[in-house]
C-alpha cells in the first residue's frame, strides 16, 4: 500500500509561532515568471495571491526546499524559535 505525501503530513503536529520563519523579497517574487515555489514545497506553503506571494508558514515541515528551489533566492529562511514549528511523532 503506498501511502500519500498528504497523508504523511497529516500525522504531524504544527506549533505556529506568531511570525513567520519564511520572509520572501515580493519585489523579486513579482519579477519571477515560472514561481517555482508553488510547486516545490512538498507541504504547499506558497501560493500566489493577487500581486504578493503568501506564506502560510505555519504549516512548513522545515525540509529547507525553498532555500535551494527559489532560483532567485528570494526567500529568507531560517529555523522557527525553539518550541515552535513542526512537532515530528516517532513510533
Amino acid at each position: 500500500m503506498s501511502t500519500s505525501i498528504e497523508d504523511k503530513l497529516y500525522t504531524l503536529t504544527f506549533k505556529p509561532d506568531k511570525e513567520s520563519h519564511l520572509v520572501p523579497n515580493q519585489d523579486l517574487c513579482r519579477q519571477c515568471a515560472d514561481k517555482p515555489c508553488l510547486n516545490f514545497c512538498p507541504a504547499h506553503v506558497y501560493s500566489w495571491e493577487g500581486d504578493h506571494l503568501a506564506v502560510a508558514f505555519e504549516g512548513c515541515v522545515e525540509c529547507g526546499a525553498c532555500r535551494i528551489g527559489c532560483p532567485y533566492h528570494s526567500i529568507a529562511w531560517r529555523y522557527p524559535r525553539g518550541g515552535f514549528g513542526v512537532m515530528y511523532k516517532f513510533g
